[in-house]
């Protein structure tokens, strides 16, 4: 064995579970949200999920839409700026049909009502 820890869960398989988004897929990633100590890899992912997006020859935005509502509203309110900056990180296509999700979603202002 060699002395670095390898992540749990890596960066690859929360952009999978994100890029499918099924039943099952929703249920690993709503358990990942309730433990803070996994909000980096669950960025991390969230990044890799999106920068595979900006990549591909075929841009669903519909689908990174309906992500990003889904991780809008199951997110709980610690992780609603970070996700807001990861949508707003780029200008890519990509990047902005999340950010549509996730403000459509509303958990930014659920998390933090106005005054």
């Amino acid at each position: 064995m060699n002395g670095t820890a390898a992540a749990f869960p890596d960066r690859d398989a929360v952009a999978s579970k994100l890029a499918n988004l099924g039943e099952t897929e929703q249920s690993y990633l709503r358990l990942l949200m309730e433990n803070a100590a996994q909000d980096g890899n669950l960025l991390e992912g969230l990044y890799r999920y999106l920068d595979l997006a900006s990549e591909a020859r075929f841009l669903n935005s519909l689908k990174l839409e309906t992500a990003g509502e889904w991780i809008g509203t199951h997110a709980p309110a610690r992780l609603q700026i970070r996700l807001m900056e990861a949508a707003r990180s780029s200008q890519h296509a990509a990047f902005a049909a999340f950010r549509t999700g996730l403000v459509r979603s509303g958990g930014l202002e659920r998390a933090y009502p106005k005054a």
